[in-house]
């Protein structure tokens, strides 16, 4: 009996958002080839959306901020969007001190709204 793979990709959850790893100590030399990993995530991705796995970084740092900076502009760049999974609390203290703003798994309420949305606002009162 023998069994012949199927051709072409393996069949893929379209719900589920794809990861970028990123994992530490990190040097400034590898922000270019996670940059082109996030580019080529974003291609494949439903929603334009990839989940960034920060866990493994280890120490919050410059280096750390300036990739996840890099990481988001490629993203918006390309049309997609980033959504930090698992950040130290002193790393998203750190990205607040610099003024970056991200999106976290988990805590949909820090999330800033989407681009060409706006508020409702109550019946009475001019829309600014």
């Amino acid at each position: 009996m023998s069994y012949a793979s199927p051709a072409g990709l393996p069949p893929v959850d379209a719900t589920t958002p794809p990861v970028l790893t990123l994992a530490g100590p990190l040097a400034r030399s590898q922000v270019a080839g996670f940059c082109d990993d996030l580019r080529g995530l974003l291609k494949g991705a439903v929603g334009g959306l990839v989940v960034c796995e920060v866990a493994g970084l280890g120490a919050p740092g410059l280096t750390a901020v300036d990739l996840l900076a890099r990481l988001q502009l490629t993203a918006r760049r390309s049309g997609g969007r980033i959504r930090l999974r698992a950040p130290d609390p002193a790393l998203l203290a750190l990205l607040d001190l610099v003024g970056l703003r991200f999106e976290v798994e988990g805590n949909p309420e820090q999330r800033e709204p989407p681009l060409g949305v706006q508020e409702e606002v109550e019946s009475g009162e001019a829309a600014v």
